[in-house]
């Protein structure tokens, strides 16, 4: 099989059967390198529109009167991107330092492969559960008072959040699975991005 589609595959596959497409990770050929990076890119993307949207500076944009919802959709593409290069280089970056903290070989830019496949439940809830939210909210997901500030509107936050947790849980699987590690070693190289970040936030 053609190894773009094999990785495109990989996409919807790694929400249902982690392991083997965090397994296929480990190739570092170039053909198999560049057949991922275009998956890996629209993960990151969406994945960026869903933590985008996400943010309290979302939650207040229908406050101007100036956001119709063309001008909304523009603004999240446009901050999605933003969250996900520096998501792709910032946490990535971390992670690759985490990984060499705990003894890891592996390239910075397989951590940063890792990483992308990862977020994929933060991909699915921007097709998912954000248009499932403006379905049941309208604007008002974007307005303070609106409609989704009682209790729907936290089952829905709740839910989001939950696509986070999956991705975090996914991250720590692939970390597992891509190095060979144990439990204890992936956490604690998780620990260590966490760490990574801190300070990186605390310098800038």
């Amino acid at each position: 099989m053609n190894p773009d589609r094999e990785w495109w595959l990989r996409v919807p596959a790694v929400l249902l059967s982690p392991r083997s497409v965090f397994a296929a990770l480990r190739s570092e050929e170039q053909e198999e390198v560049e057949a991922r990076a275009e998956p890996v890119l629209a993960l990151m993307l969406l994945a960026g529109i869903a933590i985008a949207l996400g943010t309290s500076t979302a939650r207040r944009l229908y406050d101007d009167p100036l956001y119709d919802p063309l001008t909304l959709a523009v603004w999240a593409v446009i901050a999605g991107g933003i969250v996900a290069f520096a998501g792709y280089f910032i946490v990535g970056g971390a992670l690759y330092l985490g990984a060499r903290g705990l003894g890891s070989a592996g390239t910075f830019r397989r951590a940063r492969h890792v990483l992308g496949f990862a977020v994929a439940p933060l991909a699915l809830s921007t097709l998912v559960l954000w248009p499932l939210g403006l379905v049941a909210f309208g604007t008002d997901l974007f307005k303070r008072g609106g409609d989704d500030a009682g209790t729907a509107g936290d089952l829905f936050y709740t839910a989001a959040i939950g696509f986070s947790l999956w991705a975090v849980a996914l991250l720590l699987l692939g970390v597992r699975v891509v190095h060979g590690w144990s439990w204890a070693r992936s956490i604690a190289a998780l620990g260590l991005v966490v760490l990574f970040l801190a300070a990186f936030s605390y310098v800038f």
